[in-house]
């Protein structure tokens, strides 16, 4: 089963675009924190992850419509991995991205919510 779950927050406005046949994908860093116990010192330690999205169609719109920066946000979908022969060195370059399913705001009412 591929299935993820993240719940953090967008480090940045969604890039939304339209593809030339009308579809819309959105783009979305989504930044997670982890806790970590605490250093000698007794202070806190956390580690943070940041993660690509990607949404289409009608989840695209609901992002580029409601989402904002800072906005804490549920992100469900899958991973998906895909690879390219970089031009300029010929090395081969990968890329996991999480595509998807449903977009929520962190602790949100059940109406603000979209799925794809």
């Amino acid at each position: 089963m591929n299935k993820v779950i993240l719940v953090g927050n967008l480090t940045a406005d969604p890039d939304v675009r339209a593809t030339p046949a009308g579809l819309y994908v959105a783009k979305l860093r989504v930044a997670t924190n982890e806790y970590a116990g605490k250093d000698d010192g007794g202070e806190a330690k956390r580690y943070s992850e940041f993660h690509s999205v990607v949404a289409f169609g009608k989840l695209a719109e609901f992002a580029g419509t409601h989402l904002r920066k800072g906005r804490s946000i549920t992100v469900e979908g899958r991973l998906k991995t895909s690879s390219w022969d970089d031009a300029a060195s010929g090395v081969k370059k990968y890329r996991t991205e999480v595509v998807a399913d449903k977009l929520e705001f962190a602790g949100a009412k059940p109406h603000e919510t979209a799925a794809a």
